[in-house]
């Protein structure tokens, strides 16, 4: 699976586009305070075993989190998908 795959799992996951409860997967960071970047960060669990370090859930989080607005906040799986595909333009010359 892609990382533009990824991202848009997660967009669809995030923003209930998907017949997913995104409870089972996510946490929403709720601290009050102003946040760098989107409004929709991901919390993470601090995890002591390996194993789960690789679940999905928590593999993906850091990814999401770094995403600019421009993608995370877009108003559809399309133009978060053209969002992104402009920044990785960007990032890397492409």
């Amino acid at each position: 699976m892609t990382n533009n795959e990824i991202v848009q799992r997660d967009y669809k996951i995030v923003h209930r586009k998907e017949d997913i409860d995104h409870h089972q997967f996510f946490e929403f960071v709720s601290n009050g305070h102003e946040l760098r970047g989107h409004d929709l960060k991901l919390f993470k669990q601090y995890s002591r075993l390996n194993i789960r370090k690789h679940f999905f859930s928590q593999r993906v989080i850091d990814a999401w989190n770094a995403l600019p607005s421009s993608v995370v906040d877009a108003t559809s799986v399309d133009s978060s998908k053209r969002n992104l595909d402009e920044l990785w333009k960007e990032r890397h010359g492409h």
